[in-house]
């Protein structure tokens, strides 16, 4: 087979040729949205740009992108559609501007639901289109468009608008499409269908003729179109030229069946058609199908299609079928087929009397059936209702190839889906990275489609859920390792040497050239399997590398996932690379095998087994590692070399690459979703309807749960009863107790709980008062016991006032059931989840709560909030690799807590010590946790209860208040407490703090019970074990170890009880599922109770790397966005909290009425303007420099030099006045422009203690969840708007700053585009050129808004900036009264022995001199070397950039410059303008940095 062309990449038109199009000048006149005189409507326009433009252009991209982007449909074919000027123009505009919306991803229904009264026409049209002949008005290409349109308006069954009008395609009356006696066999089978099917015939009598005629076009549209496919699959030839369009047809069609097949609510009755329809076998005995170059992707569809036909599901009533159940499904249809043949058909005897498993394979029933006639055949299926029965003259007319498929492939027996999954490798080979079909390359434009399975809204049972997850996770991972193995193979340069072995010329951090490879355990096989348990294996390198990457490489820990790759090259030693050209004929790659680290070996040959004890120090620098291999993998290689005599695969390794462990975990996972569908997937009831996507969506929401509590104890989230009253407005709210002293928190609410039964038989008069009653709320303020006399006996208190959204947040999340919150940037998402963890805590003390986040960084956050509460932080724990990063001195970790454990436990027992000391008692009763236990019951007990006897007060007399004092057994132990302990006010009070004491003396008791387990296990392992599974009340992790350890965790015994999710909207589907089954069921049913998830679905969603993945299968959908879509209730947080309110109204019109809470307006930091700076924000106008706007030195890699070099020339301008440097942070939308403009800050700002470096400079994506006070943007792209038009990025590139955003764009683009008006139109009402104000220093005390009393300056484009920046710096120098004192101490390196050291002064003068022939601007050639720079060094370690050095930007002031002595001459002047370096080791000193 031929390798398969490179997909071409589509080149989107830049705004010069935007603005030449014949579209373009047509949009100015009649429709584009900023025009303000229009032309009136003329329905010839679109007759002309139709055929002129896109039929023409055989619908070229390019020219549909125009149309669309122009808001063509939006604000003239929509607007103007009517039945009367509907055309075949009209309706194929439309949908080809529909289709793009899907394809470039962004909403398409929006403007049909505005105005959706000739919706139901126009649909109508298009299905005549469809069916219409081929040859006729609508050529193949067209239909093939309308196939595309209707396979997205079945896609899109959430939006009502097309669900009423596709339902009547999909409902049970298409069923009469099918033949008389197929539908009386379907009729049979379930009998409540009949009882539909007569209501059904009823009404169609009562119909008019015209709407009955109507009605039965709509039942048979899918029918026909079955019939319409099948003629033009027949005229493919089989190896005459055959026209891509009919090939492109028939795929699309496919797609539309998998598409039906794979969703229930359009499968229900569909399923039943198909069948009949015998599309499969027509399929399968087609011309197509054999045609290897233009039927591979058709085969591949078909073998989806396939799948999904016989799928274990019962189409009636949804049910998911065992595997028993499959199992008599066919059994029954043979058994069916052997009673038709016993009893018609003498010639069959022999197949009749046979056991079934002796007659379902392929072969037997084509040798059974194989000699018959055709006629006979045709009576068979007849029989079974598969075709009309045949009339006795007649001969059959179908061939006898077609009839023996029909009844072999539909009585051959199934391969269980499980078992083939379960005998997959996990690890990709060679054979699939390299597919192109499978794993298609970054060039997707979204044009055609793949065999790819879809994640849309609903699914047909956990096992599909499962499975298409499986498939999409797998590829994507494998996309990934091909571009990782592609990297460091290439790197390390493998030459043929000169004897023609390998010789390695590069090196890479992630690889290393392998020096003994050796199998060392196969170990015997499972029983009932073929392939071995395990396959283990010695991998020896020689780590003759950098500290740090040795590091790195001996920190592979258990589990860590390593590739062995076989090279063989074949070009001669110095051979440079090419990327461009196929990577495995360059490298002469042969082998790709997965591999699994068990551990690394010491110097005894023995694992070191990850643990808290130090590894030991290994000699020498070779270094062997013992690795699992997939035993699956293992027995298909051996088997192949023993049948066909390959060569052994595992003698031949010479690379072993490993990953980064972030994106490493693709095993794991795939193997967690493996174990869950060989499991019964127990799943919470409430919550199996939703996952599935069916059903009412709100089901799960508290409050239709019929465990609803009634009684919450808030704790301390309110501040005071007027807090309480307004977090419940429109409620009556009634305190149990009327002074006003005694009203303060804790409160504990008793809500009115409406059970969901019964609700509509109530009386009309009862209503009112039911409302009453369901408005009011009784609270009652409750007093925490006293703790103990020590300060921190007292409990932390929450101290943030919750707006009214968060508290119904807080309540709905202590609620049982499914909470979704929608937290929008900056409005205390992690507050209200800490706020729920607490409540839980408090309310359900026997309760477990699992935290789940998307990152380590959110994990730490919570976790810090979480520690300012009143949690014991022994019920913490945190489990992953990120604890690492939690700022604070206390370990969280498994071993951490195992030492806290140990630790308190000492601690403890020596306060058992000192009690015992003061009571007086001999012996040593603190020896252990279980003498201690005998010491409290014997010794502590009895004092306590003697004292209670002798002050709890007689009925008869008054207490008295000094006996309470008098009396107390422990005045000695507690003498280190503030004194005096009782105040002798009133006896109530008294009682209550010796109440106190002894609580703190019990709770050290109760402790100690529970530490006791550490003293009887002896390992931290053990310990640590013990500590996940009984005593951690809050457990956290990252989703990804989740998926990694699900395993060890289940057969731990782990349980939990509640899942709080934090930044959902970030989680794949599939990681967001796997934490809810990481127990095993208890008698059968999950113990689940809440699952409470806080995202926000308006930001960016989960990172997939292959844009088909992405784009046709949908995969970056995350579980949160597919609830939201399905309609799932969320709580929508409604005050922000972090940006200026002008920031705010940048992004506010995302979101459900986002407001701002009161600091924004009221903290001085908000009011104050920004200083040196007119606007708070402002959009920037950038245009070509140089000639030169985006360049893209490698695909995807966007670069824009005059936006890079403007940028970074105002972060100097800020640092220069006075601005703290780590108070800004430069973000960028590529990854190109953040390698570009972290080159120039190295060169420009470089370690200058004047200017400092940004906090981070990085891109949009990656700074999501983090803020700044001032953010730069430059967003890039100068020809097309790129993926800046997914709104969800604008969010966020909008949201992260607090006081000031300044945007760097080519205006003229970004202004047109739709989806981004909101927020570009506030951007283009403020002037398009910076607006500086240089005298004005930072801090300034100008309030925003105000008219500046110094002077502005307005900077036209960027080389004016850098002057100017240039000019400002040289004066601050010049104007301090150190600079001709200081001298310049050069670095090292560069002062030879006697050499006499340059005074600072000669040396800055000589610069002057040279500067002004400079102090242009950068230079092209300048940069392009630094584009190659950072093209090619994205792989070494990282950058002192990557660092956040808090080094805030030098004011104006005196002292500052001192530090200059230290710098050295070459960063005296920010060099606005150094055209080649002044010594070759400047030139190098960018690479070095990088490396």
């Amino acid at each position: 087979m031929a390798a398969p062309a490179q997909p071409k990449k589509i080149v989107a038109p830049t705004v010069s040729q935007i603005n030449a199009e014949f579209v373009t000048q047509l949009a100015c006149k009649y429709w584009a949205p900023h025009i303000k005189k229009k032309s009136p409507f003329d329905i010839k326009v679109i007759e002309d740009i139709y055929e002129k433009e896109i039929v023409k252009s055989r619908f070229a991209i390019r020219k549909i992108m125009l149309l669309e982007f122009s808001q063509y449909l939006e604000n003239y074919l929509w607007m103007n559609y009517s039945p009367e000027v509907s055309s075949k123009a009209y309706l194929m505009s439309i949908c080809c501007m529909v289709n793009e919306k899907f394809r470039e991803n962004v909403p398409a229904w929006e403007t049909f639901k505005k105005k959706p009264d000739h919706f139901p026409f126009f649909f109508k049209c298009i299905l005549k289109a469809a069916l219409a002949e081929t040859d006729g008005e609508f050529s193949l290409h067209e239909q093939t468009v309308l196939l595309l349109f209707l396979d997205h308006c079945f896609n899109s069954l959430e939006v009502d608008l097309i669900r009423s009008q596709v339902q009547q395609l999909i409902s049970l009356p298409m069923w009469m499409g099918l033949q008389p006696a197929r539908l009386e066999l379907e009729l049979k089978k379930t009998p409540k269908l009949r009882k539909f099917w007569n209501l059904i015939k009823k009404n169609d009598e009562k119909m008019d003729p015209e709407a009955r005629e109507q009605a039965y076009q709509e039942r048979r549209f899918l029918s026909q179109l079955i019939q319409k496919f099948i003629s033009v699959l027949k005229s493919v030839p089989l190896s005459e030229p055959v026209t891509m369009d009919k090939v492109h047809y028939c795929e699309r069609f496919i797609e539309l069946m998998i598409d039906l097949e794979a969703l229930l609510p359009t499968r229900r009755w569909f399923n039943t058609i198909l069948d009949d329809s015998h599309l499969l076998v027509h399929c399968y005995l087609s011309n197509l199908v054999h045609r290897e170059e233009d039927g591979h992707l058709f085969s591949q569809l078909l073998d989806m299609l396939k799948f999904y036909t016989g799928f274990e599901i019962n189409d009636q009533t949804g049910n998911a079928l065992t595997e028993n159940e499959m199992t008599t499904i066919h059994y029954d249809r043979i058994t069916s087929l052997q009673r038709a043949a016993f009893a018609h058909f003498p010639e069959l005897y022999d197949f009749a009397l046979s056991n079934v498993a002796e007659v379902d394979t392929r072969e037997s029933l084509l040798k059974c059936f194989g000699p018959l006639s055709s006629n006979t055949l045709h009576q068979v299926a007849s029989y079974l209702c598969l075709l009309p029965t045949l009339p006795k003259t007649e001969d059959t007319t179908f061939d006898k190839e077609f009839l023996l498929e029909l009844l072999v492939s539909r009585h051959e027996r199934r391969i269980s889906q499980i078992q083939q999954l379960n005998q997959m490798p996990l690890y990709p080979t060679e054979k699939i990275i390299w597919d192109e079909n499978i794993v298609p390359t970054e060039y997707y434009s979204g044009e055609g489609c793949l065999a790819l399975p879809k994640l849309n809204l609903q699914f047909l049972t956990l096992h599909d859920y499962l499975l298409r997850n499986f498939n999409l996770f797998r590829l994507e991972s494998t996309y990934e390792i091909r571009q990782d193995i592609e990297d460091s193979v290439s790197r390390m340069k493998p030459w043929q040497s000169e004897y023609g072995g390998v010789v390695f010329g590069g090196w890479a951090r992630m690889a290393q050239p392998i020096v003994a490879f050796t199998v060392v355990e196969v170990a015997k096989p499972n029983i009932g399997e073929n392939w071995p348990t395990r396959v283990r294996a010695d991998v020896t390198i020689n780590l003759n590398v950098r500290d740090h990457i040795k590091d790195e490489w001996e920190g592979l820990r258990k589990h860590d996932v390593c590739f062995l790759i076989t090279v063989r090259p074949t070009k001669p030693y110095g051979t440079k690379f090419d990327r461009r050209r196929p990577f495995i004929e360059q490298v002469g790659l042969v082998y790709v095998r997965g591999c699994e680290i068990q551990g690394m070996l010491d110097d005894k040959g023995r694992v070191i087994e990850d643990g808290p004890e130090p590894r030991p120090n290994l000699r020498g620098e070779s270094r062997t590692f013992r690795v699992f291999l997939d035993p699956n993998q293992y027995q298909q290689d051996m088997t192949n070399t023993i049948q066909n005599g390959a060569e052994d695969v595992y003698e031949t390794f010479n690379i072993i690459m490993r990953r980064k462990p972030k994106e490493n975990n693709f095993k794991a996972v795939l193997e967690t979703i493996r174990n869950l569908m060989n499991t019964d997937c127990v799943v919470p009831d409430w919550l199996h309807d939703i996952i599935l996507g069916y059903g009412d969506p709100s089901s799960a929401h508290y409050s239709k749960m019929p465990n609803q509590i009634s009684t919450l104890d808030f704790n301390d989230t309110f501040l005071s009863i007027e807090h309480l009253k307004t977090s419940f407005p429109g409620h009556n709210v009634k305190v149990t107790v009327d002074d006003p002293a005694l009203q303060i928190p804790p409160f504990r609410i008793t809500f009115p709980v409406r059970s969901g039964k019964g609700k509509k038989r109530k009386d009309t008069d009862g209503e009112d008062e039911d409302t009453e009653e369901a408005k009011t709320l009784i609270v009652e303020p409750h007093v925490i016991p006293n703790r103990g006399p020590y300060p921190y006996n007292q409990p932390k208190r929450n101290t943030i006032q919750f707006t009214h959204t968060q508290i119904e947040a807080i309540r709905a999340g202590m609620q049982p059931g499914l909470t979704m919150v929608v937290g929008p940037p900056g409005t205390g998402k992690t507050d209200v989840a800490v706020q729920i963890i607490s409540n839980i805590y408090h309310n359900f003390p026997e309760q477990r709560t699992l935290i789940v986040t998307h990152s380590n960084q959110a994990l730490n956050q919570l976790f810090e909030k979480i520690m300012a509460l009143d949690i014991d932080e022994r019920h913490l724990l945190r489990l992953g690799h990120g604890e690492e990063e939690l700022e604070t001195e206390k370990d969280f970790s498994r071993y951490g807590r195992v030492n806290y454990v140990l630790a308190r436990r000492i601690e403890l027992l020596e306060e058992v010590k000192r009690l015992q000391k003061s009571l007086g008692v001999p012996g040593d009763a603190s020896y252990t946790c279980e003498t201690a236990g005998y010491f409290f019951l014997y010794q502590v007990m009895s004092r306590w209860e003697e004292y209670i006897s002798k002050v709890k007060n007689k009925s008869n007399t008054l207490p008295d208040v000094m006996e309470v004092s008098t009396f107390f057994p422990f005045h000695e132990y507690f003498a280190n407490a503030p004194q005096p302990i009782f105040k002798g006010r009133s006896y109530e009070e008294d009682m209550e703090i010796a109440e106190g004491c002894f609580r703190h003396i019990k709770k050290i008791f109760t402790q100690l019970e529970e530490f006791r387990a550490s003293e009887l296990l002896r390992s931290g392992l053990d310990r640590s074990k013990y500590l996940l599974v009984k005593e951690a009340k809050i457990i956290a992790m990252t989703c990804t170890h989740a998926a990694l350890k699900r395993h060890d965790l289940v057969k731990l015994g782990f349980k939990y009880d509640n899942i709080l999710m934090e930044e959902a909207a970030q989680i794949l589907e599939i990681e967001t599922f796997i934490p809810l089954l990481l127990q095993n069921p208890q008698d059968g049913f999950s113990r689940l109770k809440r699952w409470i998830m806080i995202g926000d679905h308006h930001q960016l969603p989960p990172v997939i790397k292959n844009m088909a993945f992405q784009k046709y299968s949908n995969m970056e959908q995350s579980l949160f966005t597919r609830f939201v879509r399905v309609g799932v209730p969320t709580v929508d947080l409604d005050a922000q909290g972090r940006a200026r309110a002008s920031l705010c109204n940048l992004y506010n019109w995302r979101y459900k009425n986002l407001g701002n809470l009161p600091h924004v307006q009221l903290l001085p930091e908000f009011s104050t303007a920004n200083a040196g700076l007119l606007y708070d924000f402002q959009l920037i106008n950038v245009e070509d420099f140089q000639g030169v706007g985006e360049s893209e030195p490698n695909p995807y890699f966007y670069q824009n030099l005059g936006e890079a070099e403007y940028v970074v020339a105002l972060f100097m301008y800020m640092c220069l006045l006075g601005y703290p440097a780590d108070k800004i942070s430069i973000l960028t939308t590529y990854n190109g422009q953040k390698h570009l403009i972290r080159d120039i800050i190295n060169r420009r700002c470089g370690s200058n203690p004047l200017i400092g470096r940004p906090n981070k400079v990085t891109t949009v994506d990656r700074f999501q969840g983090q803020q700044n006070d001032y953010i730069l943007l430059s967003l890039v792209r100068t020809r097309a708007v790129g993926h800046l038009r997914d709104v969800r990025r604008l969010v966020v590139a909008m949201s992260r700053a607090r006081l000031g955003l300044y945007i760097f764009a080519r205006v003229s683009l970004f202004q047109n585009c739709f989806e981004l008006t909101p927020a570009f139109s506030q951007l283009t009402a403020r002037p398009l050129h910076l607006h500086i104000i240089p005298t004005e220093p930072f801090p300034t005390s100008r309030k925003n808004g105000e008219r500046p009393s110094h002077e502005v300056q307005i900077i036209k484009n960027m080389p004016q900036m850098a002057n100017f920046v240039y000019n400002m710096y040289m004066h601050l120098i010049q104007t301090t009264h150190h600079y001709h004192q200081t001298l310049l101490q050069l670095p090292p390196a560069m002062v030879e022995e006697g050499e006499e050291v340059q005074s600072q002064e000669t040396e800055l003068e000589a610069e002057e001199e040279a500067m002004p022939l400079q102090a242009d601007v950068p230079s092209l050639t300048d940069a392009s070397s630094s584009q190659e720079t950072s093209a090619s060094q994205t792989e070494t370690a990282p950058s002192q950039t990557e660092t956040t050095p808090n080094q805030t930007g030098a004011g104006s002031n005196p002292e500052t410059i001192s530090a200059l002595s230290e710098t050295t001459a070459t960063v005296a002047g920010p060099e606005a303008a150094p055209t080649e370096a002044n010594t070759p080791q400047d030139a190098t000193s960018t690479v070095e940095e990088t490396k």
